[in-house]
């Protein structure tokens, strides 16, 4: 065969073809592979420019990859990817790799590497964010694992990652499964935001009255200041949408009930594991969970209703709503960078949270101008504790705090549900509190359970005869 391509992608749907349109825009020789002869023909078709081909038959597209093979797959997590590994694996050379870009949970990543090690094939995964837009134009990428291998494709991801200040969205993230394991905790932080506009929309609508045009107009307004973020310019943008069907909104007809992927679950359930709380990303899943429950809540809502307390001053609580929001921004980033804290000295991951920070800033779905804030805090203290602990963002936390307890008490008084936020603000201040009434719950443990207690003015552990003076 007489081309001899740079790099092939296993799966042509639309980010694997997004992706390879990218590389050959920037130059690289690139192909594909994929089972439906309809996603081959969508390849050739968008990328005429470059030539680009694909193949049906799984051993001419190893055939006509440059050695060591570069492979990358973006196919469904879970069986598939060990179903297409399996199928590679007796076709392939020693010295080859493997590049896992789908959302993979990151024991399976940990797993396979493992196993393909062991067959002398490199292999290591990597997180992409940005959607088909990112794909085609400039993602964030998270690869983690082996680094030969990721050093022999670097070049290529750098190519085609997005940029911010000339700096490359892609990093090496560290050993074993962090590359996943970063964009699974990436994940967690956008299901907190989407959580967090959600509640906001839910405020103008029902607290202020606002229309989906004066809905716009605030989101407008509030993304050309430190809020601007991907996220918020996707929901401002959702309100403008009419309905072909009914030309009204598209936003009116759409059912309430969120559905999901499992990797903000999976976010949950690492960090309970860890012992590491992240309320706020726990809440956004339990909320979309809640959501399910339609005809229940339909029930509820008339046999249980809440009368409604007007605003006083419109103007003055959506300058507090954007406190609020800003706050929960805050507290979303910073429950994930903990949690990566955590999970780096755990899995020995090594994370740079300021390289992190730095690669999220564009092409990925949580990107916002506060991550610049961000990374300047770790840059300026790569061991910082918690965001929490950095000057700047303590100096903007007093600011906002005031108003975002108002839209708490408000949304509570009026009978609104407001997990992320109300849990954002109830972190904020367990963690600012010095003393906590957990002495009582020791004490309550060992009382029933002898489970035992430290003391604040001797070192040691104690029991107590709890039952001696009764």
């Amino acid at each position: 065969m007489k081309n001899k391509y740079t790099l092939g992608m296993i799966g042509l749907g639309t980010m694997g073809r997004n992706l390879l349109l990218n590389m050959a825009d920037n130059g690289f020789q690139v192909t594909g592979y994929d089972k439906d002869a309809r996603m081959l023909k969508k390849l050739e078709e968008d990328g005429k420019a470059h030539n680009l081909k694909g193949f049906e038959s799984l051993e001419d597209f190893i055939q006509s990859l440059e050695l060591p093979r570069r492979i990358m797959l973006l196919v469904p997590a879970g069986k598939i990817v060990d179903s297409v590994i399996q199928e590679l694996v007796p076709l392939l050379d020693k010295g080859d790799m493997i590049i896992d870009s789908g959302n993979s949970h990151f024991t399976d990543t940990s797993r396979r590497a493992i196993e393909l090690s062991d067959q002398g094939i490199h292999f290591f995964g990597m997180g992409i964010s940005g959607g088909e837009e990112g794909a085609r134009f400039g993602p964030s990428m998270m690869p983690g694992g082996d680094k030969a291998a990721y050093n022999a494709v670097k070049p290529i991801l750098e190519a085609v990652s997005a940029k911010v200040n000339g700096d490359p969205c892609v990093a090496y993230i560290g050993p074993g499964a962090s590359g996943h394991f970063v964009k699974m905790v990436h994940n967690g932080i956008e299901y907190s935001m989407m959580q967090i506009l959600a509640e906001t929309y839910d405020l103008l609508k029902n607290v202020l009255g606002y229309n989906n045009e004066q809905i716009y107009n605030t989101f407008e307004k509030w993304n050309n200041g430190r809020l601007k973020s991907f996220l918020l310019e996707v929901t401002r943008d959702i309100f403008k949408v009419k309905d072909k069907k009914t030309g009204g909104y598209l936003i009116d007809v759409i059912k309430d009930q969120a559905k999901s992927k499992g990797t903000g679950k999976w976010t949950s359930q690492v960090s309970m594991d860890l012992q590491l709380p992240i309320p706020t990303i726990n809440e956004s899943v339990s909320a979309r969970d809640l959501s399910k429950f339609k005809e229940l809540r339909v029930a509820l809502s008339q046999a249980l209703p809440h009368q409604q307390i007007k605003v006083e001053d419109a103007a003055a609580f959506e300058v507090q709503l954007e406190q609020a929001l800003y706050f929960a921004m805050i507290t979303s980033y910073a429950q994930g960078l903990h949690l990566l804290e955590q999970a780096s000295a755990e899995f020995k991951y090594e994370l740079n949270l300021k390289e992190i920070s730095q690669i999220w800033r564009g092409g990925c779905i949580i990107r916002a101008v506060l991550l610049e804030d961000i990374y300047q805090a770790y840059k300026k203290q790569p061991e910082l504790p918690h965001l929490y602990s950095d000057e700047s963002i303590q100096n903007q936390l007093k600011e906002i705090i005031p108003g975002t307890r108002n839209v708490v008490i408000t949304a509570l008084k009026n009978g609104i549900a407001i997990p992320c936020f109300a849990s954002a603000l109830t972190y904020y201040d367990s963690l600012r509190t010095d003393k906590s009434p957990l002495n009582l719950t020791q004490a309550q443990r060992d009382f029933f359970g002898a489970h035992t207690f430290e003391r604040i003015d001797e070192e040691g552990i104690f029991h107590a005869d709890w039952n001696e003076n009764n």
